[in-house]
């Protein structure tokens, strides 16, 4: 059933959805990078990592890469 939407201002969304009306699909699409060093992620109450020398490679000279193609 259509549906008949008045004036909406959506500031922002973060990690979700906003649909108005009749959805068939939805697909949302997201891409994101993150670089860490080893033992960076270790969650709970007594953690103990020996990693001795430890580096990260942050250096990118790819310009795009996942590309978020039709996700209009």
């Amino acid at each position: 059933m259509p549906a008949l939407i008045g004036p909406v201002q959506i500031v922002s969304v973060g990690g979700g959805v906003v649909t108005f009306g009749d959805t068939f699909y939805v697909s949302p699409k997201s891409g994101s990078k993150t670089a860490a060093g080893s033992g960076s992620f270790n969650t709970g109450n007594f953690i103990n990592t020996n990693t001795g020398i430890s580096g990260t490679n942050t250096l990118d000279p790819d310009i795009n890469d996942q590309n978020n193609v039709a996700n209009a």
